[in-house]
């Protein structure tokens, strides 16, 4: 195993003569205006990046509030805001935008497309995307303030009756814009990989990371819609509040939210879990291991994702407990051969530790644990325990941001270079990765032993005596390390940017056909300078090298050096 420094990765030539290249020119106008798909995924990925950060102000605010007991840094109400923004921010505004974004900018790239199916649709569904990030913030600005029941807003006490607030019907536009924003980019996303390939290019030879995008927009155009029926149903509820006075309407709106709100939680997950992939067989020198076993588990996984939502519903009597149980179970399967493809990857290779290396290889027990807690939750016996309590909220944690967040940092500091022409820091991306790994489990692990001790989720604050002091402090010190990784990785953007060292085109030996083309890309993603490589499997710049050395050195040496 290597360690790194702080100079690019190989020798290439740099493009421009050595000076960093730019972006991309045409003012602001150029880029609002757009349909190159990689402007608009970078509009997206960076929009949801600074969304990020927001959302951590958010955090820390709550957890500034919980520290220790009877604290007043924030009152009920404005706990209950921030709490529901934080929540709302991210899953609709951050994680799965990025997840899409990343889709918009590589997918194309990765079949050999010279662009994106339907470009302004697909700038479209950013906008949409973007003004329901406004309209879900600006509830802050209403003399109610924002809306204060949970991201997923459960009728009754989401009607107007009990959250009068022009914040929430604020908060209801913004997660209808929000969620038919994601619908057209995943649309573009999933139309772009099964009609556009490029000669060559079959169904099977598409690389991890595209596969993971095909598994996701399918769950994209299938449960997304259920959102946008649930926000309907919310909206007409609080026009006349006595909608929700029959209980089959509030168990009603439960069933079409989880709809989407179980398989949203794989749409954070599936592209993060492709971009790991990707980065393990790359710093490896390996071929991703259990390829076509892996593709299958995706488009199982996907479909069990559709079966399972009622497992969020144990606890109201009317949800059918052995059904969804069973499904939830049954997902370990599909689950297992996507781990195993992972870890097989990495045995016996020769492991680079760079920055997007760490953060993969994070993933791995990190997302196991938020996996393996998802299954007890997914047991009714465990459920009636556990419901409503912390124990939910680490395991929603450990899914999202110990896991899913770590994917998304290994992809920045994967596609970053190919994005922008621009090297990141070795050495703060490495202080960033470490922050992030004690903060993450200092902050979260406590909150089982809080969920096990009795402590409910959505409370603003405890008594001395009830035993969360101590859990409650640890996890505070913990956001406190996440904090300072955040802001460790804002410096490295800063001053990867403002002092940039320019990255060759392929800066990492990758595998797909993102790596053949110019950092960044050109306008049709590849030029008579840039052709695309001939394609003869998932890895076809790898075959390249394998062939280049084979002709020079022999079988034997070929392989060795496609590992260095």
């Amino acid at each position: 195993m290597t360690g790194t420094t702080e100079t690019r990765p190989d020798s290439s030539p740099v493009p421009d003569g050595g000076a960093a290249p730019s972006l991309a020119p045409g003012g602001w106008l150029g880029w609002l205006g757009t349909t190159d798909h990689k402007r608009i995924g970078l509009l997206t990925i960076f929009t949801s990046v600074g969304l990020l950060l927001g959302m951590g102000v958010l955090a820390l605010l709550m957890r500034s509030q919980l520290a220790q007991p009877e604290l007043t840094v924030l009152d009920s109400h404005t706990y209950n805001q921030v709490f529901t923004i934080h929540g709302s921010g991210m899953i609709y505004l951050v994680m799965t935008p990025f997840a899409l974004g990343l889709g918009v900018y590589l997918v194309p790239l990765q079949v050999g497309a010279p662009a994106i199916a339907v470009p302004r649709l697909t700038l479209l569904g950013y906008w949409l995307y973007v003004t329901g990030a406004v309209a879900m913030f600006s509830g802050f600005a209403t003399s109610g303030g924002a809306h204060t029941s949970g991201w997923f807003s459960y009728p009754p006490l989401a009607s107007s009756a009990y959250s009068p607030s022009h914040g929430s019907d604020l908060w209801i536009l913004g997660a209808f814009l929000s969620g038919s924003g994601m619908i057209l980019q995943g649309w573009a996303v999933l139309w772009t990989a099964l009609r556009k390939r490029a000669r060559g290019m079959t169904m099977l030879r598409m690389p991890i990371f595209s596969w993971s995008m095909v598994a996701t927009c399918l769950m994209v155009v299938g449960s997304f819609p259920a959102l946008l029926a649930a926000m309907l149903l919310l909206t007409i509820g609080r026009a006349d509040p006595s909608v929700f006075d029959q209980n089959v309407w509030n168990i009603g709106y439960q069933h079409l939210f989880w709809f989407y709100g179980h398989p949203v939680v794989y749409v954070m997950f599936f592209p993060y879990l492709g971009a790991v992939g990707e980065v393990l067989a790359v710093f490896s020198g390996r071929r991703f291991f259990a390829y076509r076993g892996t593709v299958i588990s995706l488009l199982a996984f996907a479909g069990l994702s559709m079966s399972v939502w009622g497992h969020h519903m144990f606890a109201t009597g009317q949800a059918e407990n052995n059904y969804y149980s069973l499904t939830s179970i049954v997902l370990l399967v599909p689950a297992g051969i996507e781990y195993f493809a992972l870890v097989g990857t990495i045995l016996g290779g020769r492991l680079r530790l760079q920055g997007p290396m760490l953060f993969a290889l994070a993933f791995l027990p990190q997302f196991l644990i938020g996996g393996l807690t998802g299954i007890m939750v997914g047991t009714p016996v465990i459920d009636y325990h556990v419901t409503d309590s912390y124990f939910v909220v680490a395991h929603l944690h450990y899914v999202l941001f110990a896991g899913s967040a770590f994917g998304l940092f290994a992809a920045v500091y994967f596609w970053f270079p190919k994005m922008t022409g621009i090297m990141l820091r070795h050495r703060l991306s490495r202080l960033h990765f470490w922050l992030l790994v004690v903060g993450a489990n200092l902050t979260f692990l406590p909150m089982f032993a809080l969920g096990f001790e009795g402590m409910p989720r959505r409370v603003f604050t405890y008594e001395e005596g009830w035993g969360f002091t101590t859990w409650n402090l640890l996890s505070s010190i913990g956001a406190a390390f996440i904090a300072a990784g955040m802001a460790t990785f804002a410096v490295n953007l800063f001053w990867s940017v403002r002092k940039p060292l320019p990255a060759p085109a392929d800066p990492w030996k990758g595998h797909s056909l993102e790596w053949a083309t110019s950092s960044p890309p050109p306008r049709t993603n590849f030029t008579d300078d840039h052709p695309l490589p001939e394609i003869r499997s998932y890895a076809p710049l790898l075959d390249e090298r394998e062939r280049t050395a084979e002709l020079t050195a022999g079988p034997a040496a070929a392989r060795t050096a496609t590992r260095r």
